[in-house]
């Protein structure tokens, strides 16, 4: 429910374009990229050594975005999606009878502190001008209500768009945590698995990006007020070791991605492959190697 179905529809359609046409002077390669959704599918194909294979000059990627107009183009220069992180933390206290509880140490008891504590950490910790979210999306213990358990699971995500404050936030999840229970008589363990970096666009290359839609669609098909966004996207590797930029198309006044009700806009299918199109033809045109009596191979977006 996130519409990647459509960007490959999108990326095929242009891909067809540029193969039966072949107006462009250079070398492009279309990238179909697996496992987005939490499978860090960018990450594993840099390992497979992608650009070492497939040598680039830059890179770009698009999603669609509901609540943008349907067709209209958006670009954020720099810091653009933020970075994930999950801290796992486990309460473990001494199971015992609900009815008795001063022998037993009440996991759950601490677990409920805790989770207000958490949400403290950017109220009280991070700079007001730097953005962050710290949530406790689960929180599982317990199987009767006369029954302290042994102990209860929390399970954090974690979004910053800088790495100071993001390991700010881990460093202080992991200090509550243990303190916190610590202060109830029991322990914490506390398991932190890296996630997405934020996703940081490249300037020149957003810049240019942002005047192919200008060129070849209008000022008016331009978001002129797109905000950072504090969902994550792993095309932040790639970005990581090559210049580039991830930009956004309108899907219209449609539910929000990974919503039950999240539906893609088909009709946004030919202009956003139109618009890798001029792009392609843009960029190696506007990077084109000087003609010499050798053959030359032109820079690749």
């Amino acid at each position: 429910a996130c519409g990647h179905d459509g960007h490959t529809s999108i990326l095929l359609a242009a891909a067809r374009h540029l193969a039966e046409t072949r107006d462009f002077s250079g070398t492009v390669r279309l990238i179909f990229q697996p496992a987005e959704e939490g499978g860090a599918g960018a990450k594993a194909m840099i390992a497979d050594g992608l650009f070492e294979r497939f040598p680039i000059d830059a890179v770009f990627g698009l999603h669609n975005w509901p609540g943008v107009p349907a067709g209209q183009f958006a670009f954020l220069s720099g810091p653009a999606m933020a970075s994930v992180d999950l801290a796992i933390i486990k309460i473990v206290g001494k199971g015992g009878h609900g009815a008795r509880p001063s022998h037993a140490v009440d996991p759950i008891v601490a677990a409920a502190s805790l989770v207000m504590a958490l949400q403290t950490i950017v109220s009280r910790n991070v700079d007001p001008l730097e953005t962050a979210v710290v949530t406790v999306g689960t929180i599982h213990g317990g199987i009767a209500a006369n029954v302290i358990p042994d102990s209860v699971e929390l399970k954090v995500t974690v979004r910053t768009f800088s790495e100071a404050v993001r390991e700010q936030i881990r460093t202080r999840i992991i200090a509550l945590a243990e303190t916190h229970a610590k202060s109830y008589g029991a322990t914490a363990e506390v398991a932190y698995p890296r996630g997405y970096p934020a996703l940081i666009n490249h300037r020149q290359e957003t810049e240019f990006a942002r005047q192919v839609a200008l060129r070849h669609f209008g000022a008016e098909r331009i978001q002129s007020d797109f905000r950072l966004i504090t969902a994550s996207e792993d095309f932040a590797f790639m970005l990581e070791v090559r210049p580039g930029s991830y930009l956004f198309v309108g899907n219209g006044d449609s539910a929000d991605l990974h919503s039950p009700s999240y539906d893609f806009n088909d009709d946004i299918l030919p202009d956003a492959a139109r618009y890798w199109v001029a792009l392609v033809q843009d960029y190696l045109a506007a990077n084109e190697a000087p003609r010499t009596n050798e053959p030359a191979t032109g820079p690749t977006p």
